[in-house]
């Protein structure tokens, strides 16, 4: 049985009110989560300060270099036990989980440490009213004290993607990780204490959204930026709490992604493509696709291929060979995706496959199961068509023309990301300046180059990260003017 406390200053901090961290593949007990109060976050805040304004902030970039990257060895010498917490958390198939989010969390914290060592910043030499000259040039130091609120469907990957690049920069981390998934961002203080980083730059505090460690933190006066990954409607209550202080935001919310299958793809890469986007991590990624547009010549084929995809998953225990899809997180969660196969079905829809609760053998009969599932035949209006469901399923419908299928596509208030599947490269490259999203891939899902500007458009969040994208939230820039 674990117990997961609040990582404060480098030590563990319990606190009198837990709660149950249950695993989503059986429901079974994993532990319990001290949750933090406003005294435990207030704490965690100071120590952040104190940090700030202590060693880390009068640590050279070579020696803050040095300790990420042991930050990042730490991870991996340790990947056996991330991984296990990962999916104990998650119920993804470990598969998944060793090839991407554990990898993934501790590159996050590598490429940042070596991208900040290797960034210029800019100089200008101007004239002067006397006939002189002066230079300029920029400065960069950290925000200060940076707010980080993660989601619960990547926790490790999302988590390090946003501290990585935050301490890299300089400043000091408070992160509130998902009441569902708190087992790494707690491990991770161990290893911050392995690799000497010094008390108070990395601080965890558990807990739930409103009146809870989520709210005390976004609303803390001494937090000087706010970094979130999760659903719009808790984007719009932080940024909301963030305009007490004009503090700055960088946002990824909802998507309702739409994959695009021209007649003239490659048919077997895009039919796996569009599986793999519609159903990985059991459609919990915040990239995936949920609306298919298909051409209609190659439209009723399609279909028929999704729908052997779909029913050739086999869902089971992470670490069970073979296994392909494991549970949604939560009973919770699963509720809301049965919610709206619901809808689908009071809606009109043709079930292709899928729709309910698939038959689980023994104890995993108690887990958050959901059939991957597939309709077509509803109207754009539809519930499922418009709104953000983050389950296995999508909806499949035909076009004729490229302006059709692009007007239909945009037609969302979101705007996070696309797919496209076309061996036309003019149709590839119009589409990725006509979709109005923060992604486009051509013939490609989830293909990521860190140094890459990632973000969403429209509803779908606010700023970029990657590269020295994510530089512009995590510094401030400082301009220097020298009159020689």
């Amino acid at each position: 049985m674990k117990d997961f406390k609040n990582f404060i200053n480098g030590e563990w901090v319990g606190t009198g009110r837990t709660f149950e961290d249950r695993n989503p593949v059986d429901n079974s007990l994993i532990g319990h989560v001290h949750e933090a109060g406003q005294a435990e976050v207030d704490a965690a805040v100071a120590a952040a300060r104190r940090a700030l304004q202590g060693e880390w902030g009068r640590m050279t970039t070579a020696r803050r270099v040095e300790l990420l990257h042991a930050v990042a060895d730490g991870i991996n010498r340790r990947f056996d036990e991330f991984l296990q917490a990962e999916i104990a958390d998650t119920g993804k198939p470990q598969s998944l989980a060793s090839h991407v989010d554990i990898p993934r969390g501790a590159a996050n914290f590598k490429v940042f440490a070596d991208l900040i060592k290797n960034v210029p910043a800019e100089s200008f030499t101007m004239d002067t009213p006397d006939g002189g000259q002066a230079v300029n040039y920029a400065v960069r130091g950290p925000r200060g004290v940076i707010g980080v609120v993660c989601p619960w469907n990547l926790p490790l990957l999302l988590m390090t993607w946003k501290v990585g690049p935050a301490l890299a920069c300089g400043n000091t981390v408070v992160v509130k990780p998902s009441e569902e998934t708190p087992a790494t961002a707690t491990l991770l203080g161990e290893v911050m204490n392995e690799a000497g980083i010094p008390p108070g730059v990395y601080n965890v505090v558990h807990g739930f959204g409103p009146d809870s460690a989520g709210a005390f933190l976004t609303q803390h006066p001494d937090v000087d930026g706010i970094t979130f990954t999760g659903e719009t409607r808790t984007g719009e209550a932080i940024m909301k709490a963030a305009a007490n202080g004009v503090r700055p935001v960088s946002f990824e919310l909802g998507g309702k992604n739409a994959g695009i299958v021209f007649a003239d793809a490659h048919f077997d890469k895009a039919v796996a493509g569009i599986a793999r986007s519609a159903f990985e991590n059991s459609g919990q990624v915040c990239l995936g696709t949920e609306r298919v547009y298909v051409q209609r010549p190659i439209f009723e084929r399609f279909v028929a291929a999704l729908k052997a995809k779909a029913e050739g998953f086999r869902l089971g225990r992470p670490g069970d060979e073979g296994v392909s899809m494991g549970p949604l997180v939560s009973l919770e969660h699963r509720e809301k995706v049965l919610s709206y196969y619901r809808k689908a079905a009071e809606e009109g829809a043709t079930v292709v496959t899928g729709g309910g609760v698939p038959q689980m053998p023994g104890a995993l009969a108690e887990g958050a199961w959901v059939q991957p599932t597939i309709w077509t035949g509803l109207p754009e209006s539809a519930a499922v068509i418009r709104e953000e469901i983050f389950g296995p399923c999508c909806h499949i419908a035909p076009f004729d023309t490229e302006e059709e299928v692009i007007a239909l596509a945009n037609d969302t208030p979101y705007g996070l990301a696309a797919t496209v599947w076309t061996s036309d490269l003019g149709t590839a490259h119009r589409m990725g300046r006509a979709l109005d999203v923060g992604i486009c891939w051509i013939n490609a899902w989830f293909l990521r180059d860190l140094r890459t500007a990632f973000g969403g458009a429209k509803q779908s969040g606010i700023g970029r990260e990657g590269g020295v994208h994510s530089l512009e939230f995590y510094t401030e820039l400082r301009n220097v003017c020298v009159k020689l």
